[in-house]
């Protein structure tokens, strides 16, 4: 079969692999769509580990079912996890099923960006969904991504009527725009250093789009009532956005680091106006399996609409191309590459 096999963000060579082989446990699964992730780009956390085949946010169609299979058929159609708490743990049992040890080890055969995928027995049992007809392959590939901004916005506990700042106007922050609004927020405004992603935002339902200079916090008060935000979504993981962050969060507000900074970076916090301010800092990594259903939810329902998100499509030959303009983060925000 083939793959596109990584080396590096320029070096995604076309390549043939044998058809995983599958157990009685497990499933295997033709890719019909598959997103390219901010995270695939992300050389200091892939590159490391190559060469290998990526790519987490697939559906696809079942062609090959295990004996000892008895939930999916040959022919369904269905997303997949890669990712597949243990539910049992210290950390599960304590609703911090994203820390969870199995979740982290756990993962599909090869990766998305294959013709065929090997899911295991566990990834078969707990992280198979069927899609609903409503859902179509290139709509799912959107599943995984949002249910990891609805667990994030649990998370900071965005309430109706809230105001929120979203730094970052990528495929994640243009997700927690159309989630922030679909929950209630009163107004959402978002900030990117390109013009492009910004005129994506205020067809998204962004109250405002500042483009990243000058003095952002004036700014943002200027389109915000004279207020700053009670929630802000830091969704670009460079230190310039989390310093950002504690620069535009109001008094009593929260800040979610849902984007992550390369290993090994430190930042001074300004620790007395935080506590001062009465400000609460959180993070977000992943999404469980009931963040999953309620993402497929969403979608199915279309009270968050992702189909005029997708910007660009590539077969497995074209991958290279797909991420490219993925790293760039200029004029895509969903590349989606199919078989």
């Amino acid at each position: 079969m083939k793959c596109a096999m990584y080396y590096n963000n320029r070096d995604i060579r076309l390549e043939e692999i044998p058809v995983p082989k599958i157990g009685a446990d497990e499933l295997l699964v033709q890719m019909r769509a598959c997103g390219i992730c901010g995270s695939d780009v992300l050389e200091w956390y892939r590159a490391k580990k190559a060469p290998l085949v990526l790519g987490h946010e697939m559906t696809g169609q079942i062609v090959k079912v295990g004996e000892h299979v008895n939930r999916f058929n040959v022919g369904d159609r269905v997303f997949v996890s890669h990712h597949i708490p243990c539910n049992t743990c210290h950390y599960c049992l304590k609703g911090h099923h994203t820390v969870c040890a199995t979740l982290r080890e756990t993962n599909f055969d090869p990766g998305g960006f294959a013709e065929f995928i090997r899911v295991p027995r566990i990834n078969a049992e707990r992280g198979v969904f069927l899609l609903p007809d409503e859902i179509s392959y290139e709509e799912g590939t959107f599943i995984e991504p949002l249910a990891c901004v609805l667990r994030g916005q649990k998370t900071a506990h965005l309430k109706p009527g809230q105001t929120v700042f979203i730094i970052g106007g990528g495929t994640a922050g243009l997700l927690h725009l159309k989630l922030a609004r679909a929950l209630g927020a009163s107004s959402v405004v978002v900030t990117d250093i390109h013009k492009k992603r910004l005129v994506f935002a205020q067809r998204f339902g962004a109250s405002a789009a500042i483009l990243a200079h000058g003095n952002i916090p004036e700014r943002l008060k200027g389109v915000n009532n004279g207020r700053l935000a009670d929630m802000v979504v830091v969704a670009a993981g460079v230190i310039e956005a989390v310093r950002m962050a504690w620069k535009t969060v109001d008094r009593g507000g929260t800040v979610l680091i849902f984007a992550p900074t390369e290993p090994g970076i430190h930042i001074d916090l300004p620790l007395y106006d935080i506590w001062h301010d009465g400000i609460t800092i959180t993070t977000s990594y992943a999404g469980s399996p009931s963040d999953i259903s309620e993402a497929m939810e969403l979608i199915r329902s279309k009270n968050i609409v992702v189909k005029d998100m997708i910007t660009h499509r590539f077969p497995l030959a074209k991958a290279r191309e797909g991420f490219c303009l993925v790293e760039k983060a200029r004029d895509s925000i969903k590349v989606i590459i199919e078989p």
